[in-house]
């Protein structure tokens, strides 16, 4: 998959394509119908499929300090779009001059005159332009003059954690800050994931004997509820089971919020310094202050008995 960043990365022979255009954040299963409606309509037609994204997040640019918690960085959407099929990645850097550019100006200049878009795939509540006046009603009159086709695709409903609500970026941040990853997973299709280098902490883990890998997230990661997690830690091409704790660490009376992964029955890991990933399948327990240290001992120890368990229920390790 081709990845752009900006217009001028656009080959100058870039001929017809099929575009899709969206913050796409967490590439959810909604987001993946829409995706792959492009990529199927283009090999219909024999052209490329492009995904038309923004760096930062809109919301960031427009109302500064109101960048929501990310379900994805951009590398990750990326990984997640190739598989799907798509063959180019254009990552627009969103600026307040670009967000003052009216509908019809970004029609032009993005989707006629540098990816000569054949046929444009969005959802209907796609808006787009200076102050979202942009419609999917208005992008496709703006088609009859520019030679394009407008595709909508009717997203489908979320089961239980929807109530019956259409995917959403949103509703998935906010299960995931409530600790439900279930539910989560149900709309992403696919366990919630943190990324970031692995740094030294306290080291506390390592006394009490679960040595964990203490993960620095990337800015505006979205991070479940404080609470232990089963899961996996993927690091070096592997995937290894994990029980997760996030939280200040209380029995330690502990200020500043960590994600920490114990990699399940392994011992001698050195994974300092190197970037991983943690996926989060299953709420094991809140965070908690116990009455000793031994206490915690015990309460550890059956976290990552069950972690073990929930991480074997579920029958398949996660790719990486």
């Amino acid at each position: 998959m081709q990845r752009w960043r900006g217009l001028e990365d656009i080959p100058q022979d870039w001929g017809r394509s099929v575009v899709t255009i969206g913050s796409y954040d967490g590439v959810h299963r909604g987001h993946q119908l829409i995706i792959g409606r492009a990529v199927e309509r283009a090999r219909e037609l024999g052209v490329p499929a492009v995904v038309v994204t923004f760096d930062p997040h809109p919301s960031e640019v427009v109302r500064p300090g109101s960048h929501p918690p990310l379900l994805a960085p951009h590398h990750r959407r990326a990984e997640l779009m190739a598989e799907l099929g798509v063959d180019a990645l254009l990552i627009l850097p969103f600026t307040t001059e670009f967000s003052k550019l009216a509908p019809a100006d970004f029609v032009v200049k993005v989707l006629v005159d540098k990816l000569h878009a054949r046929v444009v795939v969005e959802g209907p509540n796609f808006r787009f332009g200076h102050k979202a006046a942009g419609n999917v009603d208005f992008l496709a009159e703006l088609g009859r003059t520019y030679d394009y086709e407008v595709d909508l695709v009717d997203l489908y409903v979320s089961g239980a954690a929807g109530g019956g609500r259409p995917f959403s970026s949103t509703l998935t941040r906010r299960l995931v800050a409530e600790g439900d990853v279930t539910g989560a997973a149900e709309i992403l299709g696919r366990p919630h994931r943190v990324e970031g280098v692995v740094v030294r902490g306290a080291q506390r883990g390592r006394e009490l004997g679960f040595p964990t890998a203490n993960v620095e997230t990337l800015p505006h990661t979205a991070i479940p509820a404080d609470g232990v997690y089963a899961g996996w830690l993927h690091a070096q091409g592997e995937a290894m089971p994990a029980a997760i704790s996030v939280g200040t660490n209380p029995q330690f009376d502990g200020t500043e919020r960590t994600v920490e992964a114990y990699a399940i029955d392994r011992v001698g890991l050195d994974l300092y310094g190197l970037h991983v990933a943690v996926d989060f399948l299953a709420f094991v327990r809140g965070q908690a202050k116990f009455d000793s240290v031994e206490a915690l001992l015990v309460a550890m120890a059956d976290d990552v008995k069950r972690s073990r368990e929930l991480v074997e229920a579920a029958g398949r390790v996660q790719s990486p």
